[in-house]
């Protein structure tokens, strides 16, 4: 059967993720426009930093200081190749933390599609706040409504 485009993206979100060279996740990041992709992301460490497959996890509070978030990887890459963003959907593996959605709603970001949640009550204030819909993949799934 012929996927609906939030599974298209999505099942291309996920194929991004397996490029992940963190460990402890893998997520992977599509931002589109129109049906169209423009980036990509996934996350890992900087250009020219070792990643943490090769030298291990910078561990700070628990979490990797190594590796650069996906969706901020997604962003860099509209950044650096002179996409814009503005209005574009996110399809992401996992919901995206604070830092990540003001990148969103500072990138223009219109619309979020997650599959795995990271429950974040902050980062849910603030797109609310500036109006970046944010929705679960599993309830487009159930509602049948994979655009």
């Amino acid at each position: 059967m012929r996927p609906g485009w939030d599974e298209y993206f999505m099942l291309i979100a996920r194929t991004v993720a397996t490029r992940a060279t963190c460990p402890r996740a893998s997520v992977g990041c599509v931002l589109t426009r129109e049906r169209r992709i423009l980036t990509t992301g996934y996350n890992g460490a900087p250009r020219g930093v070792a990643h943490c497959t090769d030298v291990g996890c910078l561990l700070v509070h628990e979490h990797c200081a190594r590796a650069t978030h996906a969706e901020a990887n997604a962003i860099v890459q509209g950044a650096l190749h002179g996409v814009g963003l503005e209005a574009a959907t996110a399809y992401c593996t996992h919901q995206p933390c604070t830092n990540c959605s003001k990148l969103f709603i500072s990138a223009g970001i219109a619309r979020i599609v997650y599959e795995h949640a990271y429950p974040d009550p902050i980062a849910a204030e603030l797109l609310a706040e500036a109006g970046v819909a944010i929705i679960a993949f599993a309830s487009l799934e159930t509602a049948g409504r994979s655009a």
